[in-house]
């Protein structure tokens, strides 16, 4: 693979939050997916205390919580994220028991074992999803929950050009037996796990991201940074199109023990 093609944290993050703070989601997903996964999780009580971690602008964070009983607090890096994030709350009328807060997942500003439940959707990569997986856990009552959407390999083996872009991108990435294994190891009882459907990509993520990156380019005529993030953007539509029965996101739900 060229290396022309910058992995998106090489790129300015005001840059980035600006491009993704125009669509709903900041990654794969669906409604229908965040409410499929939600339903392998019990227990839950207007008690309950629920972390989104990585939330952007909240998209399933607003469907999780009108799902959901319990506080739910949304955690994202980019504070423009978390004011859309509590805008969208307010819209909902669920200000009352949903909160965005300004943090890092990798330093977590809740309790020891005060959680039950943590959702985390495509973003679990941005620490890794064992360290992720590993880190949390301290942050979860026994047997409380933790829900988590990750790019997985769906074959054994794959074409050179997919299998060099991701290992460039992200490493981490396995095939999902291995990763219900890491999920166990890591001291959870795996509890569910399914591949999420193509629409989530296409329907909920590329097409809104399509309809944005002409003005985006426009406004940012002649940066040669914008030009190059979006011909990211681009390539990865690509790829995905080409490459698509070879890779994907899947959801890894858990109960810790």
């Amino acid at each position: 693979m060229s290396n022309e093609y910058k992995t998106i944290h090489e790129f300015d993050f005001n840059l980035i939050c600006e491009y993704f703070s125009n669509v709903e989601r900041q990654g794969p997903g669906s409604p229908e997916v965040t409410v499929r996964a939600l339903g392998f999780i019990d227990g839950l009580t207007p008690q309950s205390r629920i972390a989104d971690l990585g939330c952007g602008t909240g998209g399933q964070t607003m469907t999780l919580a009108q799902r959901a009983p319990g506080q739910v607090t949304g955690l994202d890096l980019f504070p423009d994220f978390i004011r859309i994030f509590n805008r969208n709350a307010r819209a909902l009328g669920l200000s009352d028991r949903v909160k965005g807060i300004v943090g890092s997942m990798d330093d977590l500003p809740f309790g020891k074992e005060s959680l039950d439940l943590i959702w985390s959707e495509g973003a679990i990569y941005n620490i890794g999803f064992e360290r992720g997986l590993k880190e949390w856990r301290d942050y979860l009552k026994t047997g409380g929950y933790i829900a988590v959407s990750e790019c997985s390999w769906f074959t054994a083996e794959r074409p050179a050009e997919i299998h060099d872009f991701w290992m460039a991108h992200y490493p981490e990435i396995d095939t999902i037996p291995n990763k219900v294994a890491r999920m166990q190891d890591a001291g959870y009882v795996p509890v569910a796990t399914f591949v999420l459907p193509e629409n989530c990509w296409t329907e909920h993520f590329f097409f809104p991201c399509v309809r944005i990156q002409d003005a985006f380019l426009q406004k940012h005529a002649g940066s040669r940074t914008a030009e190059e993030f979006i011909a990211g953007q681009r390539r990865e539509m690509e790829l995905y199109r080409k490459y698509k029965e070879f890779y994907g996101y899947a959801f890894y739900i858990g109960k810790k023990i």
